[in-house]
């Protein structure tokens, strides 16, 4: 599959090691947001890592570089994948050196380098196809409760049956597609995220009553260490939340 924007072209090729999208075209002002919203499309159906191959990459300005460390923090959050750089051309090295962009991504020579190299964090995962019924929501929070008990989170797990409610409903409400929930978990970190195959973004909405029923994504917000809405390169979007083990309760609270 392939998206052409202005100037730049993304074809993912997905493996059990890692998914590579092959990067080629031409990077500037124009391609710029093309290619950071394509790589985190792919970077959201690519469950074990995601690799950059920009051996095809024209650089017109090397400061646009940047597009590449703005990925790999964004992946970081959610879907939680390490995410590298492939390329041997030493043109394309030096200026991610000279940019600090290997800092914050490792850089390897080719595609199989950079799979043997992946640091992969230990992960569980469990996925669930729901239909739309009135009783999805239910069996989502079933779904999450049981999981949670597998994996020993219990005590995230309340928290992550709020934003279950929430989600489901949001995409129950606000599409017309069957959603499917996706929970993982890493190093005591536990994701929450549910999919539809609706492009248009979950936002935040204010409660203009009371008598409104539910918060919405405002509760997701409030409850959640992170959360966020990405467009999936097959369409559709993933609204997804991340949990982790809070800190011992203190007298006063630090903003920043």
């Amino acid at each position: 599959m392939m998206s052409a924007g202005h100037g730049v072209r993304l074809v993912p090729e997905h493996r059990a090691e890692a998914t590579t999208a092959l990067v080629s075209g031409v990077l500037d002002l124009e391609s710029y947001p093309e290619l950071r919203d394509g790589l985190l499309k792919i970077a959201a159906e690519a469950p074990n890592g995601l690799i950059a191959d920009i051996q095809e990459l024209a650089v017109n300005d090397p400061s646009l570089l940047s597009v590449f460390s703005l990925v790999s923090m964004r992946v970081g959050d959610w879907p939680g994948i390490p995410f590298a750089i492939a390329t041997d051309r030493p043109g394309h090295q030096a200026m991610l050196a000279a940019r600090a962009v290997d800092r914050f991504v490792a850089v390897h020579p080719d595609r199989a380098a950079a799979e043997r190299r992946l640091l992969r964090p230990p992960r569980r995962r469990a996925t669930q196809q729901l239909t739309r019924a009135v009783r999805s929501p239910a069996l989502a929070r079933d779904f999450v409760e049981r999981i949670c008990a597998e994996w020993g989170t219990a005590d995230l797990a309340e928290d992550a049956l709020l934003v279950t409610t929430e989600l489901m409903e949001n995409a129950l409400q606000h599409t017309a597609s069957a959603p499917r929930i996706r929970l993982e978990l890493r190093r005591g970190i536990l994701s929450v995220a549910v999919s539809d195959d609706d492009p248009r973004p979950a936002v935040l909405r204010e409660r203009l009553s009371i008598h409104e029923s539910g918060l919405g994504l405002r509760l997701v917000a409030q409850v959640a260490k992170v959360w966020g809405c990405s467009r999936s390169w097959s369409g559709g979007k993933v609204v997804w939340a991340v949990f982790t083990r809070r800190a011992p309760h203190s007298s006063g609270r630090a903003d920043g």
